[in-house]
């Protein structure tokens, strides 16, 4: 289990650095992870979160008469108690395209009351004014102004949102950028990483913005970058 302290230094960083160096480990292939376009930061200002996958899927466009065995939002938060760390929901909405809005005010006030630092969805939202003032971070496909006929037939179960299959307590890490998940065995080691690979970034940024450089001096910089990777790459990597 992942201690707070290394939780919160996670979220020191920004998404794109997190994925940057979860490709140094080679433990995926760089083209898996992390959701696509559809889904976006309702509140791009807010801060990078991080937290542990609680999932569940949402469906609203039709009235469905018996709804034994479906969940409600007071088992979503007493199943937090099973996660390794705080919660950031995810809904995998079932209606394509979304019928309904998935999640509003009184939901995400719950779900932040008990401890939730965010919530992801395919599907859409509404009252995004009031999610908003909560600092309650939102990623979402969209907004619809209505909630239908809402239900949740599944709780803790896999889902899939933004082109990723998402199990029960992964690790997430989303902002701006976006959201992805971090592998929870080199997830301390991710954390400890970043500051070296910012600074090996730094080392082109740091040129180019200088207002005199060179390609020559472009080209001993991107060399030195690289090498600076490559010895990164070399003691992280589990490839071998």
């Amino acid at each position: 289990m992942l201690s707070p302290a290394i939780l919160s230094k996670l979220a020191s960083f920004d998404t794109p650095t997190i994925c940057n160096v979860i490709e140094l480990f080679e433990v995926r292939p760089r083209s898996a992870g992390y959701m696509d376009a559809r889904i976006k930061a309702a509140f791009p200002d807010l801060p990078p979160i991080v937290g542990y996958a609680a999932t569940a899927t949402f469906r609203s466009a039709e009235q469905v008469p018996n709804r034994q065995g479906y969940g409600d939002i007071a088992q979503q938060v007493e199943r937090f108690a099973e996660l390794d760390g705080p919660a950031i929901v995810v809904f995998q909405d079932l209606n394509d395209p979304p019928a309904a809005a998935a999640f509003g005010e009184v939901m995400c006030s719950t779900y932040h009351g008990f401890g939730a630092k965010g919530l992801v969805s395919n599907g859409a939202g509404r009252d995004l004014d009031q999610v908003r003032a909560l600092g309650f971070s939102v990623f979402t496909g969209g907004t619809i102004c209505s909630h239908g006929y809402h239900q949740i037939p599944d709780i803790h179960v896999p889902v899939r949102v933004g082109g990723v299959t998402v199990f029960p307590n992964d690790l997430l890490h989303a902002d701006v950028n976006g959201v992805t998940t971090i592998p929870k065995e080199i997830a301390a080691e991710v954390a400890d990483i970043c500051p070296e690979f910012i600074a090996l970034e730094a080392i082109i940024i740091d040129t180019v913005r200088s207002g005199s450089a060179s390609v020559a001096e472009l080209r001993r910089a991107m060399a030195e970058s690289s090498a600076v990777k490559a010895e990164l790459r070399q003691r992280v990597t589990r490839s071998r």
